[in-house]
């Protein structure tokens, strides 16, 4: 092997970076002779790139500062090679000044790994900039591996704690006690192409004890073996039981730098020169620490990173709903869409969920951040509202209720969202609306005209003290009603308004032919590639009415008489709608209806039955005092009404409306209301 010394080249230069010296060693380093390029211009040793980048390490010369750099050296006969160049300011004389430039470079490559500042330059300077920038735990091992082995070693892999590639919290161990790893990537010289089949990425392994590689993890230090002879080699394929380890570790010298972050050993990379090399020694486990050390806090940031998006991702997908539900005449449709893996996870939420009556509650919202805190608050929200639809409040005095929770949450933590929330009657096609500082609703009528809804501006959940108010629009039957979050039509590369316009071209007069999944894609559309990406949420809702044949209503004088009337209204009406077999029980539940508002309403009373999935019973009158249950004792002539509704409906409830009350319940229809399903005539209902 040749001598060091001859590797390195030390030149006397000027300000301007003209050659006042030379050394002996410049045929050796630069091809040239020393006098052939004394009194010429540095600059002229190294290719184009070189020169640009001499530049700046020549203006050492007047801050005073020793800089280093990989430039390309320029032989005369055309060949370039990379070489480590140092400049050092010196200066002789009061207003003089010049300094030393030294060239290293590698000749040969039996030559491989003696020029430390090279490795170093390469280790640390080079490649970790780049690779601290990653977030995948499996790209960057691969980096890492690909930066090691052409300058410091002939072969490496990097392998870490199975419970951190597996997020598990408690650390895993073998039954010997030892430490359970995933090797993440693996590289080899050219020379060795058996490597990678003997130590395959994406193992997972626990090394037997006694071995280097567990007394790294034991230990949490550097391991040095500085020659592996064949019965050391041996020794460890007998213990890891694979023959051709021994083959392959014969004669090697190795190292192991253990990569510890924060106090916690998180794995190891393994790294062997083989016997046509120089051996590892102490300064070689000098430079491959510190390329650990800062490698191990990469991994960790990425660890943590992939953990929490990890964890937000499990809060969003299990607090967003698994299944919608509508009246049979809605079709519904909806996508979620987690923002790009360098935004994190947000808020964005939507939900559909059916009301009595015919009616279905829409609603999309988005919680301002990001990560797990903003996946819990979500959770939160959404849970608040589906409460507050149940009680069957209107959109605004439900808006208005979130607000005060939002305002709780803010007293611990800054919290607030934005929410748009929808309330559809497919009796009449009324639709009412109220926003929170979300974006507009788009509506597109069956007559083929779009428009973003002007509903009536609050500001966000948890900001201010504005009054949300309620818009009731209009939608003809067949309309598209359309409800998103911003990541839809905002990003960084586009104005708002051009998200907006491209999206209601996505919903003009041809979409009401299109069936709703074509559509659901095409709102995404471009959203994939998109690298600066919200996460997106979007509701798409087909709304038609019921057939008037199958809501059917009548109204009752305040008399006695009315409970007569009501019964037989049932009765015919259950007859044209061939399910006489529920008939008893209907009749039942409307006379305690019917009853129960005689006695504690004036006025005349209404009575609504829907054929729906289920068969609905609405019961109105002008008391706006709600019923409530209670328990009747055994002397009791009265109170017992209620006990038989809640004993046989399957559902039973009430809302206020207008001036009055409605009493409403609901009966499961034979067969699950498949038949029904079968007669709907508008295209397949999917949830």
């Amino acid at each position: 092997m040749a001598d060091s010394s001859a590797r390195t080249l030390v030149l006397g230069i000027g300000r301007s970076g003209e050659i006042l010296q030379c050394g002996q060693n410049a045929p050796g380093v630069v091809g040239r002779a020393s006098e052939d390029i004394v009194g010429t211009d540095a600059a002229d040793l190294f290719a184009v790139d070189g020169k640009e980048a001499l530049a700046g390490l020549l203006d050492a010369l007047d801050t005073n500062q020793e800089r280093t750099a990989v430039l390309s050296v320029q032989e005369e006969d055309g060949v370039a090679h990379d070489a480590v160049v140092t400049v050092v300011p010196m200066h002789a004389r009061e207003g003089e000044g010049g300094g030393l430039m030294m060239i290293r470079v590698a000749v040969t490559d039996l030559e491989r790994f003696t020029d430390p500042a090279l490795m170093r330059w390469a280790l640390l300077d080079d490649a970790l900039p780049r690779i601290s920038a990653m977030l995948d735990l499996e790209q960057m091992a691969q980096e890492l591996v690909g930066v090691v082995v052409p300058h410091f070693c002939n072969s490496a892999g990097v392998l870490i704690r199975e419970s951190i590639m597996g997020a598990d919290e408690v650390p895993s161990f073998s039954p010997e006690g030892t430490a359970v790893l995933h090797r993440l990537a693996v590289a080899a010289d050219n020379d060795f192409p058996s490597w990678s089949a003997a130590f395959p990425a994406g193992e997972v392994l626990a090394y037997p004890p006694g071995t280097p590689y567990a007394r790294c993890m034991a230990t949490g230090g550097p391991i040095l073996e500085t020659h592996l002879d064949s019965d050391a080699a041996r020794r460890i394929a007998r213990a890891w039981r694979r023959a051709p380890v021994a083959r392959l570790l014969d004669g090697v010298s190795m190292v192991l730098l253990p990569l510890i972050a924060r106090g916690t050993t998180l794995g190891f990379i393994v790294c062997t020169r083989s016997d046509a090399h120089r051996a590892f020694d102490a300064y070689d486990v000098e430079i491959g620490m510190d390329f650990a050390a800062r490698a191990a806090l990469y991994i960790d940031n990425a660890r943590r990173y992939s953990r929490e998006r990890a964890t937000a991702l499990t809060l969003q997908r299990s607090m967003l709903p698994t299944g919608l539900t509508a009246p049979s005449s809605v079709e519904i449709r909806h996508r979620y869409l987690p923002g790009n893996q360098l935004i994190e996870v947000g808020g964005d939420w939507y939900d559909a969920i059916a009301l009595p009556g015919g009616r279905v509650a829409l609603i999309v919202g988005d919680v301002a951040g990001h990560g797990v805190r903003a996946a819990v608050t979500m959770g939160r929200l959404r849970t608040a509202l589906q409460t507050i639809v149940n009680l069957e409040l209107s959109p605004a005095d439900g808006l208005q209720q979130v607000d005060d929770l939002m305002h709780g949450i803010g007293e611990r933590e800054p919290a607030f969202a934005t929410c748009v929330y929808a309330v559809y009657d497919a009796t009449d096609g009324t639709c009412e609306i109220a926003s929170a500082g979300h974006l507009p609703p788009l509506l597109l009528q069956p007559g083929g005209t779009s428009e973003f809804l002007d509903v009536s501006p609050a500001p966000p959940l948890g900001v201010g003290e504005g009054m949300i108010e309620t818009r009731t629009f209009t939608i003809g039957d067949g309309g598209i009603l359309v409800l998103y979050t911003d990541g839809l039509v905002e990003n960084r590369g586009q104005d708002i308004d051009d998200g907006l316009a491209r999206l209601r071209r996505v919903f003009g007069p041809e979409a009401l032919l299109s069936p709703l999944e074509d559509l659901a894609k095409s709102t995404l559309d471009g959203a994939y590639s998109d690298h600066d990406r919200d996460d997106i949420a979007v509701l798409i809702a087909r709304l038609r009415r019921l057939p008037e044949e199958h809501v059917v209503s009548m109204t009752l004088p305040a008399r006695p008489s009315a409970v007569r009337d009501a019964r037989g209204r049932v009765r015919s009406t259950l007859e044209s709608w061939e399910l006489q077999e529920l008939s008893f029980t209907a009749e039942l539940l409307v006379s305690e209806l019917v009853t129960n508002a005689l006695r504690y309403a004036n006025g005349d009373i209404g009575l609504r039955m829907l054929l729906d999935r289920t068969l609905v019973f609405e019961v109105r009158d002008g008391s706006d005092a709600l019923p409530r249950a209670r328990q009747a004792a055994e002397d009791d002539e009265n109170g017992r009404g209620l006990q038989v509704v809640h004993r046989l409906a399957k559902r039973w409830g009430a809302r206020l409306a207008g001036q009055g009350k409605v009493v409403w319940c609901e009966i499961e229809l034979p067969g699950g209301g498949e038949r029904l399903m079968e007669a709907w005539p508008g295209e397949a209902h999917h949830l």
